[in-house]
């Protein structure tokens, strides 16, 4: 079924909040919805499924991966009304203007992914996916120090706090980072 109208919607916070698992869950019920969906994913998250988009909890969903993000057109299905992108942190500028496109065309676009990097800035092109969005969610998970709400994605090497200088795109799962809240966040400069 079409939509009348196109919207964005994002599933935002720090790793193991549940991002991954709730774009699955909407994805789930709009296929009991009747509706056609297809779920794109950045070709370098390959930490589970090349094909699928899963959460750290093991649930997926099928999904095409894709090396650059200006290539979704030539795999879009013309009966396609919902669309979910996950990691979108990782996609290109190029993104917002596709996520604009697609909205504007009718398709309830569904967008997952950190807002914040290990440094607890901005990620790429969330904040601006944030601001056009008709609806956000900010998940929060479980501080791994404290066992408050957590905010924030740690990155560990070697068990200690990565550095601010280290760069910021490195794909990891439970090996690599935590979830902290803002006291126990760390992100050593010097």
């Amino acid at each position: 079924m079409k939509h009348v109208t196109g919207s964005l919607e994002v599933i935002c916070g720090s790793m193991f909040c549940g991002k991954t698992e709730e774009l699955i869950r909407r994805l789930r019920r709009a296929v009991i919805a009747k509706q056609k969906i297809q779920v794109f994913k950045p070709a370098i998250d390959n930490r589970y499924a090349e094909q699928k988009v899963t959460s750290h909890a093991g649930m997926d969903i099928d999904a095409i991966p894709l090396s650059d993000i200006k290539n979704v057109f030539q795999y879009m299905n013309p009966d396609t009304t919902v669309i979910g992108f996950d990691e979108a942190q990782f996609f290109g500028p190029e993104i917002i203007n596709i996520v604009d496109k697609l909205a504007n065309d009718g398709i309830r676009v569904i967008v997952a992914g950190l807002d914040l990097d290990f440094r607890g800035e901005p990620f790429g092109s969330m904040p601006t996916l944030i601001v056009k969005a008709e609806r956000v969610d900010k998940l929060q998970a479980i501080c791994m120090v404290c066992g408050e709400s957590a905010s924030r994605t740690q990155r560990l090497v070697n068990g200690k706090p990565a550095r601010y200088d280290d760069p910021v795109v490195i794909v990891g799962a439970a090996e690599m980072y935590e979830a902290r809240c803002r006291q126990h966040h760390e992100v050593p400069r010097d």
